[in-house]
């Protein structure tokens, strides 16, 4: 049996209370005071793959907006999880995706709660880190899903696919609607997210190649995962480049938005439209021509991924070290990657073939 975490002694509790002062002011080991040791928070730990998983834990997921179609379908499948695992789920968080100091109070008050671990999607790579320090300082695992942190700020990150893949591939996706030639613009969703500033640079990447010497990005646009923002953002990309020939949009609010506006007007078949989008939300807009194909990973296996990662490192299976393995029930056996990484899978493609056998 492990021993008790940390947060549940006095010492820790008065950390819990001192962040209300000055989170930095606190005292306690950090990765940093581990680093300067010659180690890393993960290595200061050892695994224990084969320690049975705790019951009665209690996982606090914070979402980047808490009211996003696509985060209710992955916040279920984490909930789904603890209930099969034992323990407790609760969700809290923004309603806005653009409330990045909203998201560090939250944290806050997650780790006054003593909760035993926490999942996050961050909205920003950098502003949770201090706030993230101090929950692993009081004991919390962290674990971050869909959009990261830096590595030193929490243990592991869920991520739902390569990000090299989502970059690359909604790329190849775009260029093959549009015959490799002409102006493309991004929808993308707020300019500070990891994750979409992440798979827009390997966009750019993937650009630079022979295959795309004919297509020319324009322009990248936030949206802010709001839809009438996106709608908005997708009129004025038209309006600006009357030239425009396609649109990449990797956020599941973006995607929605920009096929509402071009399923009602002129640039309907005539500008093409791809991204990351959910079957439901995408449906119509295939079936009537809107959208050729577009990709997703399941945000519920996401979901439920991120709470039976945060369940092993709270059994201490896991410490968030490269190399160590866990099995994450009917999901199968995960092994973490280089800054405790860890792969949901490859995305999947939708089109009018098989969009009708996907629903979420």
């Amino acid at each position: 049996m492990r021993k008790p975490p940390i947060r549940r002694t006095g010492a820790a509790l008065a950390a819990a209370t001192c962040l209300a002062l000055a989170a930095t002011a606190c005292g306690g080991t950090t990765k940093e005071d581990v680093r300067r040791e010659g180690g890393t928070a993960a290595g200061a730990r050892t695994a224990d793959p084969g320690a049975a998983l705790e019951k009665g834990l209690t996982v606090g997921f914070l979402p980047k907006q808490v009211n996003n179609p696509y985060f209710t379908v992955a916040d279920k499948g984490g909930e789904k999880a603890l209930k099969e695992l034992g323990s407790h789920y609760k969700e809290t968080g923004p309603s806005s995706a653009t409330d990045t100091s909203g998201q560090v109070s939250y944290v806050n008050t997650l780790t006054q709660q003593q909760v035993d671990a926490m999942a996050v999607s961050a909205q920003d790579p950098g502003a949770l880190c201090t706030a993230l320090e101090q929950a692993m300082r009081n004991g919390i695992e962290v674990v971050t899903y869909d959009s990261d942190t830096r590595p030193e700020c929490r243990n592991a990150f869920v991520s739902q696919a390569s990000a090299e893949d989502l970059g690359r591939t909604q790329v190849q996706l775009l260029a093959g609607q549009i015959g490799h030639k002409g102006e493309i613009a991004i929808l993308s969703a707020a300019q500070t997210a990891t994750n979409q500033n992440t798979w827009i640079g390997y966009m750019k990447d993937e650009l630079k190649k022979p295959a795309y010497r004919d297509m020319e990005l324009v322009e990248i646009a936030y949206g802010n995962d709001d839809a009438q923002q996106s709608f908005q953002q997708t009129q004025g990309l038209l309006q600006e480049h009357p030239d425009l020939k396609g649109i990449i949009s990797p956020t599941t609010v973006g995607i929605k938005a920009a096929a509402q506006y071009l399923s009602g007007s002129r640039y309907k078949g005539k500008v093409a439209l791809t991204g990351l989008g959910t079957p439901d939300d995408m449906r119509t807009y295939v079936k009537n021509g809107t959208v050729e194909a577009f990709e997703l990973w399941d945000p519920a296996r996401l979901g439920e991924l991120a709470a039976r990662t945060a369940v092993a490192l709270a059994s201490g299976q896991i410490t968030g070290k490269e190399g160590e393995t866990f099995e994450a029930g009917a999901m199968g056996r995960y092994t973490l990657g280089e800054d405790g990484v860890i792969v949901l899978g490859r995305p999947t493609v939708f089109d009018a073939g098989n969009i009708d056998r996907f629903h979420f």
